[in-house]
């Protein structure tokens, strides 16, 4: 077996070893335990001996040594396992691989959507399926004798495969088995010629460690007696190398008829063959202001430099934003089509609940109809010209609040809201050009990914914290205290002073006779009591405002991991969890406002007047222009931050997005769109966090596979399409006609649980929440991670724990009820990224510190 150095100097290649693991369990319902083996440069290099033992229907397996039981007990048995590795048939210089597919492709044997379970029953239908195509006979048992060999006696025996080729990836963080495919190999005397089959199973098979999901079988026979370019090996080696790329993979399982699946075949050829000179991978990283080399001065004195390179690499893929899924082979229609749906109530509905806040705050100026407008307008120009069509930009709570502390200034100075709010956020706007323009976001290198994860969780937790909020003030103004039936004043008087003419005749009378609650008392004076008829009890309507958000977030979440379930087949649960959300808004909208017509809940209020209003910028002095500099830098300093790491956090390289970055280019059209929101008085917007996340995971197709027990999903492509985002703005533009009716039937509750289902899903991936997860397990539950693997779990822990006081911090202050305290909040973020690169490696070694900071997974 090779060194654990050596092995490292091979990673980063996907198809550069094979191997399979041998399972641990004899035989089982799945039928089988599979040999290891490897293949190295078609040459027989043995690297140790290997034996297992079989005890009791165990197989122990031992890479290093024998391991020897009594030798009297019935099912002893020695085997032993070779390992070899085999370079990926290189497509462009070795002719052969071309004759191997145009063999296969004349007499191709291929079974879609197989039914059976068990590998003894796919290879019986494989090889029943090669004998009718094939001219010569074919002895079925024979070859399965061949293509297995037992261990133990007649009366016990286990059956493993004798050879097989499975793709691994050797890197630094360690081996991850391709699971979804098995290539078999057999020599056979009989045979006159090559014969090779391709089985698609209707359901992924688990049939043992490193096999437990198995979607492609592929069974190559071959004389023994041959060339040495066309044995079992060498054939192999072609098909291997082609099923190891996932997209291959990914795009067979969609196909519906055989001359489809040739056809991919043929395609994965062309591009195997193809000769790139600039690979796509290079461009993404040059592109992204994080993978540059060092800083320097002088990068941020070439103006216009990374909006030009920006802009230069971004529009000759624009026409494929949108024809991507749409024309071509691979479309993607109803993926889109659920996606759009999506975005449209993920937006929408924050946008509601952020306007109301805004209402409240600025009574009225921007309300909920400014707000969806703005929203509309805004995300319709980012669709169509950011260099980042995934990002999402919405407005957001930090928004709110900054909004919230204008009014409070506007009202403590005497200004006019609407010109104040305005000069903000055109000098808002300025700062943010001009950090387009001189490359600002170069310092995106100095953030790493768990500065970056931090923020996104401090995200999180502050949609928990609205939500929260939003319940406890309902339960602070209706669980405890009563209301009354009318807000007509007259009519409570009038009633108020008929009780009080009683109470003076008949005091103890009246204290008897009404069905009572008690309004209030002073010192000398008796208790009045209000009839029934003008009190309502209203405790029913925040325990139903709970159920609702609580449901929300359950029907919705539950909906969301259906993909992960075993239910349905795999397209309803696609869908079923790309509509989770609206889904859940509907019906416990329906459940509020209809099943409990009786109870009044809470709803956002909606006001008649025009929606533009241009800002009066007379009513402003010199020195008001000025004052407002400095809240325009801490606003352009919020926006820049929080744009700037959805970006990365979109563009993480586990979503695999080919297209690039564009951060220059969307930072200036950031401002851009800022500019035209405050002269027409609607609220500013930036890229959100979770939604742009959300959005790349809800366009991506995925693969899982399991490890030690761990079920992984791995993304294997995005479509990066403007048309979702596109479509879900225009949506929401005319959504500012259902105002009030019927947005208004959606509660607040509801909008509250589905601040609860973003921050819920949002946790996905965070790798901040994995480690802390350890701090509540057991060790010998831990995932397989790179981390793990690599870094001592005391320094896991002391990282995960100044992460988590970071995060405190941020919510201490993010969170705190003065208002003016949460104007240098950008500030504190910003002081996050000194204490990542100069304070904590005296207390972590730097290299930890690296390897938990690494994008791998």
């Amino acid at each position: 077996m090779k060194p654990k150095s050596e092995a490292e100097e091979m990673s980063g290649v996907t198809v550069n070893h094979f191997a399979e693991d041998a399972p641990s369990s004899g035989r089982s319902k799945n039928g089988y335990v599979f040999q290891e083996m490897e293949l190295q440069d078609g040459e027989q290099q043995d690297c140790g001996k290997n034996s297992h033992v079989n005890h009791k229907g165990q197989i122990y397996d031992s890479q290093i040594q024998i391991s020897v039981s009594d030798s009297d007990f019935s099912g002893f048995g020695l085997l032993n396992t070779t390992r070899k590795h085999v370079k990926p048939m290189n497509f462009k210089e070795e002719v052969r691989a071309h004759r191997d597919l145009d063999g296969f492709l004349a007499q191709a044997s291929i079974l879609l959507d197989e039914r059976a379970s068990t590998l003894d029953e796919v290879l019986r239908r494989m090889l029943s399926d090669i004998a009718m195509d094939g001219p010569e006979s074919c002895n079925v048992e024979e070859i399965l004798n061949s293509v297995f060999t037992d261990v133990g006696e007649k009366d016990f025996s286990v059956q493993l495969l004798l050879e097989t080729i499975q793709g691994v990836t050797v890197s630094s963080t360690g081996i991850h088995y391709q699971q979804s495919w098995l290539c078999i190999l057999s020599s056979e005397k009989r045979l006159q010629r090559r014969h090779v089959c391709i089985t698609r199973l209707e359901r992924p098979q688990n049939w043992g460690v490193n096999c437990c999901e198995v979607r492609f079988v592929i069974l190559i026979l071959a004389p023994p007696r041959t060339k040495s370019t066309k044995t079992t090996i060498e054939l192999g080696r072609t098909f291997s190398t082609m099923f190891s790329d996932i997209s291959l993979r990914q795009r067979l399982l969609e196909v519906k008829t055989q001359d489809e699946f040739k056809q991919e075949l043929i395609h994965q050829r062309q591009q195997l063959m193809a000769v790139k000179e600039k690979p796509v991978e290079e461009e993404v990283e040059d592109s992204d202001p994080r993978k540059v080399k060092s800083l320097q001065c002088k990068d941020f004195l070439k103006a216009g430099k990374g909006i030009y390179d920006d802009l230069r690499r971004r529009l000759p893929l624009y026409p494929s934003d949108f024809t991507d899924g749409i024309i071509g082979k691979d479309r993607c229609l109803l993926k889109y089509t659920t996606t759009a749906i999506f975005l449209y109530i993920a937006i929408l509905l924050p946008a509601i609940a952020f306007g109301s806040l805004n209402d409240e705050s600025t009574r009225g100026e921007i309300d909920v109809q400014k707000t969806i407008v703005g929203q509309s307008i805004g995300g319709v120009i980012y669709a169509l010209f950011a260099g980042s069509p995934l990002v999402i930009p919405l407005t957001t709570a930090p928004l709110a609040i900054f909004i919230s502390v204008i009014r409070g200034i506007c009202d403590d100075y005497d200004l006019d809201f609407d010109a104040f709010y305005a000069c903000i956020g055109l000098w808002n706007s300025l700062f943010l050009i001009l950090g387009g323009l001189f490359n600002v976001s170069l310092l995106m290198k100095l953030f790493k990914r768990s500065t970056e994860e931090v923020i996104a969780l401090f995200i999180s937790v502050a949609f928990v914290g609205d939500a929260v909020k939003g319940t406890v003030k309902i339960f602070q103004h209706f669980y405890h205290g009563p209301i009354l039936t009318t807000t007509n004043s007259t009519v409570v008087i009038q009633q108020i002073n008929e009780i009080l003419e009683k109470a003076e005749n008949q005091i103890g009378n009246t204290l008897g006779d009404h069905n009572v609650t008690v309004m209030g008392h002073s010192e000398g004076h008796p208790l009045i009591f209000l009839p029934e008829s003008l009190v309502q009890c209203t405790r029913e309507m925040p325990i139903l405002c709970l159920l609702l958000m609580l449901g929300t977030l359950w029907l919705g979440y539950t909906l969301f991991i259906i993909k992960r379930s075993p239910y349905l087949n795999d397209k309803i649960r696609e869908v079923v969890s790309d509509c989770a959300l609206p889904i859940s808004v509907v019906i416990f909208s329906f459940i509020g406002s209809y099943l409990f017509l009786d109870i009044q809940l809470p709803v956002f209020s909606v006001h008649n007047g025009p929606v533009f209003r241009y800002p009066p910028f007379e009513k402003l002095s010199g020195m008001n222009t000025l004052s407002a500099v400095g809240l325009g830098f801490l606003l352009a300093l919020l926006i820049f931050i929080d744009q700037n790491i959805v970006i990365s956090l979109t563009h993480v390289p586990e979503h695999k997005l080919l297209k690039g970055t564009a951060f220059h280019w969307d930072l200036m059209l950031t401002g851009f769109i800022n500019i035209l929101m405050s002269c027409l008085g609607l609220p500013w917007m930036h890229a959100a966090f979770p939604h742009s996340s959300l959005h790349a995971r809800q366009l991506a197709k995925v693969e899982q596979h399991v490890e030690n027990g761990h079920l992984y999903t791995t993304i294997v492509s995005v479509k990066e399409t403007r048309l979702t985002s596109l479509a879900a703005y225009i949506l929401i533009g005319l959504s500012a006609f259902m105002l009030p009716i019927p947005l208004q039937w959606i509660p607040k509750p509801v909008l509250y649980g589905l601040f609860l289902y973003i921050a819920a899903t949002s946790l996905d991936g965070n790798q901040m929440v994995d480690r802390m997860c350890l701090l509540l397990k057991e060790q010998t539950s831990y995932p397989p991670t790179h981390y793990i693997r690599r870094v001592p779990q005391r320094k896991i822990h002391y990282f995960t724990g100044l992460q988590m006081i970071q995060l405190i911090v941020l919510c201490a202050f993010g969170m705190y009820p003065l208002p003016y305290m949460k104007m240098v909040f950008p500030l504190l973020m910003i002081l996050l990224v000194p204490i990542r690169t100069s304070m904590l490696p005296r207390v972590i070694e730097a290299k930890y510190l690296d390897i938990m900071d690494s994008q791998h997974m």
